[in-house]
């Protein structure tokens, strides 16, 4: 629930945002050639993601063949979805963040920076790992030790 209003602030003023913008820009170049430049920047986003989604489908069944998990992977597949449908979002401002997502660099640092906020979680139990050079408390993961049994019917 923290970041409810927050959600709920963006919700209100991106609308806003975009459409201030599309007003703006129409103004300056005509309603006909901005309807024009939001149907574009759709057409040519869609299949920028279709391609690039290609790519990461094609790198996350190299990394399954290997026994590998496919985590970077996926989560670049979730940031292209995310950036499909800012393309097809009518706007310049989300044009603009789904145009950014399709750079591979920034797609693999944002799919960093999910991985390390939302899927590690800090070892901060052992002290004497907090004073060694170059310590990230944000990559170490934690251990969580258990049993378990099988029970077959």
């Amino acid at each position: 629930m923290r970041g409810f209003p927050l959600v709920l602030l963006l919700f209100i003023l991106a609308p806003i945002a975009e459409i201030w913008l599309m007003i703006d820009i129409g103004s300056v170049i005509g309603a006909g050639w901005t309807v024009l430049a939001i149907i574009t920047t759709a057409i040519i986003g869609a299949s920028l993601v279709r391609l690039q989604g290609i790519g990461v489908y094609s790198r996350l069944n190299q990394a399954a063949s290997r026994g590998e998990i496919p985590a970077m992977e996926m989560i670049e597949g979730l940031f292209l979805l995310i950036s499909g449908i800012f393309l097809l979002l009518p706007g310049f401002i989300t044009d603009a963040l789904g145009f950014l997502m399709l750079i591979p660099p920034l797609r693999r640092w944002l799919a960093l920076n999910a991985v390390k906020h939302f899927f590690i979680v800090p070892n901060v139990t052992d002290p004497s790992a907090q004073n060694t050079p170059g310590h990230d408390p944000t990559i170490e993961a934690t251990t969580i030790e258990g049993e378990y049994r099988r029970i077959d019917k």
